[in-house]
């Protein structure tokens, strides 16, 4: 197996790809902050990811090393693709733009934080794993 491959990993990498598509819709928005008619989008991950894992509900999941052997409730292992979402029902401007600057601003940071931290994190758990695999302490 593996070490890289584990759930919470996989966890890590579709959340640093999630920021990265974040910061690019972000700008896309921030971009078109003062264009006639522009709707602004925003990236689904979190919201999936917690969906697909349960709402935080710890789920039992059995491995099936038989094919006769009965299967207990499978988790699905994989991770949500990120979406992007287009918000067309609200607007800010006279010119129909709904593009806050403020808040796409506010978003940014945000996302520079979140992001930040997932890079870290996975720097982190890849130096633990080759210090367990070389033995040092």
């Amino acid at each position: 197996m593996n070490l890289l491959n584990g759930a919470g990993f996989n966890n890590l990498q579709g959340a640093l790809h999630a920021a990265e598509m974040r910061q690019r819709v972000i700008a896309n928005n921030v971009a078109n902050a003062d264009t006639p008619k522009f709707k602004r989008s925003e990236v689904l991950f979190e919201e999936l990811l917690e969906e697909r894992m349960g709402n935080g509900k710890p789920r039992l999941a059995g491995v099936r090393t038989n094919s006769r052997h009965i299967p207990i409730r499978q988790s699905s292992a994989s991770i949500p693709d990120a979406k992007v979402v287009t918000d067309e029902t609200s607007m800010m401007n006279n010119n129909e733009n709904n593009v806050d600057i403020d808040r796409e601003m506010s978003l940014l940071a945000k996302n520079q934080l979140s992001y930040n931290f997932y890079v870290q994190q996975m720097s982190h758990d890849i130096k633990m794993m080759r210090i367990a695999i070389e033995g040092r302490g």
